[in-house]
This record gives C-alpha cells, structure tokens and sequence, in this order.
C-alpha cells in the first residue's frame, strides 16, 4: 500500500494536520480532496505554530507537492490570505510546489453572504455552519451552476455562465428582500484574480494518475471527520461533502486501486463543533475541564467545542464506513491525572441496547449511553515518544480502545510537537 488516506474518525478536531504532517515527510505528495477552508489544522513545529484552513498540510515541509483535488470548494480570495499568511512566517508556496484542480469549485462572496443569511434566518434549527459559503458552493457544483477554476481562463464564455448562476441566486435575493447581484461586477472581480490562480491549475487527475506510476507516495488529506459526512454522518449536522475515505478517489480523480492504507484520526476522547447529537457530550465540570486543558477552541472560528468521554460505539462505526486499517490516538496527554476515565461501549435507545449510532435524527437524540469505568493515571504522557514513557495504565487504555473500537492503534500522539510522537505501525510500510 504505497499510498495513504487520512480521515477524521469523530466529528473533526482529532489532530489530522499533525498527523498529515508527520507522514508528509515520507510521502512525495499531499493532495486534499474534499470540504473548503472551513477545516482548520494548527501545525506547532519546533515551537512556532502554523494555521491551515484550505492548503494541504504538507505545504510546510520542502520539496513536497501539494495538490488541491477537485472535491475540494475553493474561495479564491481564502487561498490568497492564507498563502499570505504562510509566506509571512517564511513559507514558501508557489506553482512549483501547489497546484489545483482545474475544474475545483469556486466559491464566490454570494456563497458566503447566503450562508450567513440561512444560519441566521432561524436560530432555533441553525446546523452550526462556519458560514464561509461552503454549503451553498457544494449546492451549486451540484446543480450544475458553479463557477470553476478552469472557467477563468475563457472569459468570453463567462457570462453566460455567470447569468446561469444568477438566475438561481438573484431568485433566492428577491426572497430576502435584497438587491440582486451584478453579473458585471461579478466577473471584474474574477478577472481581477484570475492571474494570480490560473498559474496554479491542473489536470489534477491526469497529474496524480502520472506520479503513482511513477512511484511516488501520494498521502490522500481529508477534512472535517466521518461524522461529519454527508451520508454517513449525524445528518442534519453535516458538512456539504462526502468526507469518508472513499471521497479520496472521487475528490482526485484517482480510482480507488489507489487509495491504499485508510489511517483514522481520533482524540482520546471526543469533542463537536455547533449542533447536533453528542451521546457522550459532559455538560458539566469534567467537560469544561477537558476543554481547558485540551483547547478545545476552532482553529479558524474559535467557537468552543463541546466536549465528552470516547464514544467507541461511533469510532467502530467509522472504522467500517471508512475501511480503516489503523488508528492515530492523539491528545492522549489531555487525560492525565484523572482518577476514572469512562468509555462508552453501547447505547441504550427507548429501553433496547444497541451497538450503532441509528440514521434517524429523532433516534440519535434519544441515545443513551453505556459506560465502562476504566482506572485513570497519575503520571504524565505529554510528550512521551515510546511505549516506555507511558504509564502502565495509559498503556491499558489504548489497549481497550483498540479491543472495542475493532482496529489497531497506528500512532499515538502526545502533545501539538510535531515528534511527540509514538509509531507503531507505519502507514505507509503497512
């Protein structure tokens, strides 16, 4: 399995820009495949922190290629502020080293004003978007409306296509009692872009499908977490995209004979951002204390995030809805020094115990959860590099997380540093 995936197993925030990071060193190139720059990794490397919202995490390191797939939406002017911000810090980002899909999806400021406009329109059913047009671009791409990337280059063609999307947007305005947009004044501004992006375009598939033959290790990054997809995930209280490992191939333009190793992400305990079901969720005291320590805060919103015990029930779920061949358990530092640790091992749902999260919205607020007790340790982890440095009982925890999540334990992360950490199957020699 020469490539690697990696998914989010909860519901996002488990660590996967250290995580991806940390492979990226042994891969040839980093390809994001889905979501927007709604997704935020924080990077701490030799004590300066990086944040990414929209670029693959391997941009960090030199020599890797990044690649931006077109599962990804992708706001124009997001892009340019980030590879700002990176080059302020002394990153280098460039079309030698980055390039995008050339049919991506663009998102537009339209996308990002009806974004706000629905989540506010009604706060008692808000799904707890980060309101940066996400959802709406996905609506579009997927009604055959979008503006993509490649659209850029033909601007005679332009608008009409622009006139297509306004047709459906400027109806969704009047509603609002708003003024309609200006197809002109849209297009001014892509053009005022378009020769700053264009250099980055790709015939990504064709450029992924010429690397693997070539041998090179692609690592596959993904966004959000796997219940957080579309299909898969709590829905309602999604995101707008697949983000299972499946979406790998689809979101690159790869088949799936390419994917190889799925590695899964997840927190030694669970956290979520903005509504929706959390069975697990500690309204209470040890809650707060797990954000305190954990900083439990978005990277790009700074919403808190809600915080609760492991819920093994879910991971397992994502194990078989992603093919996941190992797990990567990180902030496992965050729970030292509790006396008990409680891990959920089943649901009771209307008096009946169940092994699953059920698809239904109704069911998924009524689950109740079943706990195990597991003795807690007093000796810290943060920063241990080998199984040695663990305690004995930290060491039985991941060991009973394996058992009831039915998948092994892949890495083991310590602490934000990108080498706190402990390898004990290497994704790419599995």
């Amino acid at each position: 399995m020469a490539n690697v995936v990696v998914v989010g197993a909860q519901w996002g925030d488990e660590g996967k820009g250290k995580i991806v990071d940390w492979l990226s060193e042994q891969a040839d190139i980093v390809a994001r495949f889905q979501g927007g720059h709604n997704a935020g990794h924080t990077l701490v490397i030799d004590g300066k922190t990086y944040k990414l919202a929209l670029l693959p995490s391997g941009v960090l390191r030199p020599s890797k290629l990044g690649v931006i797939g077109n599962g990804v939406v992708f706001d124009p002017q997001a892009f340019l502020d980030e590879v700002g911000r990176l080059r302020a810090q002394g990153v280098h980002v460039g079309p030698d080293n980055l390039r995008i899909a050339e049919n991506v999806t663009l998102i537009l400021p339209l996308h990002r004003e009806l974004d706000s406009l629905r989540e506010n329109a009604s706060k008692a059913n808000a799904i707890g978007t980060t309101q940066r047009g996400i959802g709406p671009a996905y609506e579009d791409k997927v009604g055959r409306r979008a503006i993509r990337l490649m659209d850029l280059a033909d601007p005679d063609a332009l608008p009409h296509k622009i006139d297509r999307l306004l047709a459906h947007h400027n109806a969704l305005r009047r509603g609002f009692g708003l003024p309609e947009f200006d197809g002109a004044e849209i297009q001014k501004g892509l053009m005022a872009l378009a020769p700053e992006l264009l250099p980055y375009a790709e015939a990504v598939w064709r450029l992924l499908d010429q690397k693997r033959r070539e041998g090179k290790r692609i690592l596959f990054e993904g966004a959000q977490g796997a219940l957080l997809d579309v299909d898969h995930g709590t829905y309602p209280y999604v995101t707008s995209s697949n983000t299972v490992a499946a979406q790998a191939a689809t979101g690159t333009g790869m088949g799936p004979g390419a994917v190889g190793y799925v590695l899964g992400i997840c927190k030694a305990y669970t956290t979520r951002v903005g509504a929706g079901p959390f069975p697990t969720e500690l309204d209470n005291e040890v809650g707060r204390k797990i954000g305190e320590r954990g900083r439990e805060f978005g990277t790009n919103t700074g919403r808190p995030r809600r915080c609760g015990w492991f819920d093994a029930v879910l991971v397992r779920q994502t194990v078989r809805t992603c093919g996941i061949h190992g797990l990567a358990l990180t902030k496992l530092d965050i729970l030292d020094g509790f006396d008990t640790i409680e891990v959920c091992v089943g649901y009771m749902l209307d008096g009946k115990e169940i092994d699953y999260l059920p698809a239904g919205e109704g069911a998924q607020a009524r689950i109740v959860p079943v706990y195990e007790t597991i003795e807690g340790w007093k000796e810290p982890t943060a920063n241990a590099r080998s199984w040695a440095d663990l305690p004995a009982q930290a060491v039985k925890y991941v060991r009973r997380v394996e058992e009831l999540v039915g998948c092994p334990i892949a890495l083991l992360s310590t602490s934000p540093e990108r080498e706190d950490t402990i390898l004990v199957q290497n994704p790419f020699e599995a």
